[in-house]
């Protein structure tokens, strides 16, 4: 499944702490980082739970926010960009491998 991750999270020391340990947790996830505070990716159905409860226990729910968008495939092809992008075989999961 194609899922886009958005989070806000206060500016704090602790916010810092919070934000440091949740990029680090969605990138082991296999997301990709579009926008500074917008990952996206492709998972299995079955780690959207994990993901949604990890962002759950780890963000202070009276301070913080965070997304997550499930998008089936046919939505995510119809994204429309304008400017800078990414690439969206890498992170609907159509490439393996990327070059650098």
């Amino acid at each position: 499944m194609n899922v886009w991750v958005v989070y806000d999270i206060e500016s704090s020391k602790e916010g810092n702490k919070r934000r440091s340990k949740i990029v680090k947790e969605i990138k082991k996830f296999g997301l990709y980082r579009v926008q500074k505070s917008v990952f996206a990716g492709n998972i299995e159905n079955n780690r959207f739970d994990e993901l949604y409860i990890f962002s759950k226990n780890m963000i202070d729910q009276q301070k913080d926010s965070v997304y997550i968008f499930p998008m089936c495939k046919a939505d995510f092809e119809a994204v429309k960009l304008i400017g800078k992008g990414f690439d969206k075989d890498l992170i609907s999961g159509e490439k393996k491998e990327i070059f650098l």
